[in-house]
């Protein structure tokens, strides 16, 4: 199992397919994550990886973060998030991940914060009906209706859809398409919307529900070592005889011809 991005939501926009139809896709920004932290089974009980995004200033983080930050040697991040992983698909700290960490075809599962609505009646936050709008509905049509139970059990059921706060919770959609994916400027164009406003962050991970692709990457943290080239023999050259010991020299020639 690999880990999943951070990534910053830019908005909504649609690409062009060769036959003419066009899709449309929410755009990710997943520039500047990085690997802060490794969770281990050994010393944590768990296996998983803490990634952060963006640049926070440093009076902005606390003293027990910026140790932590310095710990790992990384700048300061706006968001941290933690993905749990398989022990084989953990990543050094520092390592730095972009958008080709996802392929264009594959599935992925997003989570993000939703839009706080405020406080919203049943008919905005549930979809009911409502009452009618005629024949005797006096200023109560758009009213639950009833909610509560005769003497037994008299009261109300936790978990009944009333009147609240709407929006504002995390949410996660499953099984959305990765459309194109833009290693240069780190996007990631998924088809369809996300939960979350414009500017917000959200986490994408590889959909529980759907198999891998072949071609998906999977990055380690300890690659297989190459092996070392093999070594050739060179063969022996023969040292060179002194041509002048073996020709004899001409200056002891002369001298016995003197003699």
């Amino acid at each position: 199992m690999r880990t999943g991005l951070i990534a910053r939501k830019l908005g909504m926009t649609r690409l062009f397919q060769d036959d003419g139809s066009h899709v449309p896709v929410t755009v990710l920004d997943v520039s500047g994550c990085q690997v802060v932290a490794q969770r281990t089974e050994e010393n944590d009980g768990y296996t998983a990886m803490q990634l952060g995004l963006g640049t926070a200033k440093v009076k902005n983080v606390g003293k027990a973060m910026r140790g932590h930050f310095a710990k790992a040697k990384v700048e300061p991040k706006r968001r941290l998030a933690e993905f749990r992983v398989t022990p084989d698909a953990l990543l050094d700290v520092g390592t730095s991940l972009s958008a080709e960490h996802f392929v264009a075809g594959q599935f992925v599962d997003v989570s993000g914060t939703t839009i706080g609505k405020g406080f919203a009646g049943g008919m905005k936050r549930h979809g009911f009906a409502g009452l009618r709008a005629s024949h005797g509905v006096s200023i109560k049509h758009r009213s639950l209706g009833s909610t509560g139970h005769s003497q037994d059990p008299g009261k109300v059921f936790k978990g009944k859809k009333m009147a609240g706060q709407m929006g504002g919770v995390i949410q996660t959609v499953q099984n959305l398409q990765v459309v194109a994916t833009d290693g240069e400027r780190s996007l990631i164009m998924v088809k369809g919307a996300l939960p979350g406003a414009k500017g917000g962050i959200v986490l994408v991970r590889d959909a529980v529900k759907r198999p891998l692709p072949d071609d998906v990457p999977f990055p380690t943290a300890n690659p297989a070592e190459e092996a070392p080239p093999e070594e050739t023999e060179v063969p022996e050259v023969p040292e060179a005889q002194d041509e002048s010991a073996e020709a004899g020299d001409p200056s002891d020639e002369q001298a016995e011809t003197k003699d």
